[in-house]
């Protein structure tokens, strides 16, 4: 099993939920109080507690839950698609949950104002997606769980934005959160590396594939309306799953999913 945890948190990366994340954010379709964050933590938190709860173990993921939600190649190859999704609600334990949950209220607090609830939900779900499709070309037979993905592509996100809004992220202390993550990742056993890469990669595209639709014409108008950038991000989250899908048939596992 691979645990995708996101294992580090620096302090600077606190101030990144005051920071301006986009100049002019009302392009976007700015509100306050990121209710979207919430309830992504919320159903994460729920995900856990129906894992312990149907046979599993406070410590570790195991239970019903766990075997047939798990992020695995075999069994998304024999037809179960959906574990490309429930994969990345499920966590390997408490520390594993609380680690993904305080990044994300973090995050969620930075981008969900600037970007709108609609457009940060479709964002979080193509970053989930594009760790998903990582899990896949790197290592599909391990059965992995976890929100990192998407958080990883929060993080990309928000980088992207704030560098287009001219601002330096490494002063914002996301730069650096990225850097100390993908060191942990690549240094440390038991994490999703395709994960990790898959979620970031998604997400900074989503973003920037966002904030070129948002930009203004010259009668102040957005260029692309919000309705139709969450068409877009749809597409792109449809996208990824038959990448994921196309990638893991192309295995010949020698495992019968359970």
């Amino acid at each position: 099993m691979v645990q995708a945890s996101v294992g580090f948190q620096c302090p600077e990366c606190a101030g990144a939920r005051s920071t301006k994340v986009v100049s002019g954010s009302a392009a976007f379709g700015n509100r306050g109080d990121p209710v979207a964050t919430k309830v992504l933590i919320g159903i994460n938190v729920a995900a856990w507690v129906l894992m312990v709860v149907v046979g599993g173990s406070v410590s570790g993921a195991s239970g019903e839950v766990f075997v047939r939600g798990a992020t695995w190649g075999p069994a998304v190859a024999s037809g179960e698609w959906y574990r490309l999704l429930t994969g990345g609600f499920l966590h390997d334990g408490p520390l594993h949950l609380a680690m993904n949950m305080f990044l994300l209220w973090l995050l969620g607090q930075a981008l969900e104002p600037a970007l709108g609830r609609a457009q940060f939900v479709a964002l979080y779900f193509v970053s989930l997606l594009g760790g998903a499709l990582g899990v896949m070309l790197l290592d599909p037979a391990v059965p992995t769980l976890g929100a990192s993905g998407a958080v990883f592509g929060l993080m990309g996100a928000l980088t992207v934005l704030q560098m287009r809004a001219g601002q330096n992220p490494w002063q914002s202390g996301i730069a650096t959160l990225i850097a100390l993550n993908l060191v942990i990742t690549f240094m440390i056993p038991n994490v999703s590396i395709g994960g990790h890469l898959g979620g970031l990669l998604a997400g900074a595209g989503a973003a920037f594939g966002l904030s070129v639709a948002a930009r203004r014409r010259g009668d102040g108008t957005p260029r692309v309306a919000v309705s139709a950038r969450l068409v877009l991000l749809a597409i792109v989250a449809g996208g990824l799953v038959v990448l994921a899908v196309a990638a893991v048939s192309r295995n010949n596992f020698l495992i019968v999913p359970g």
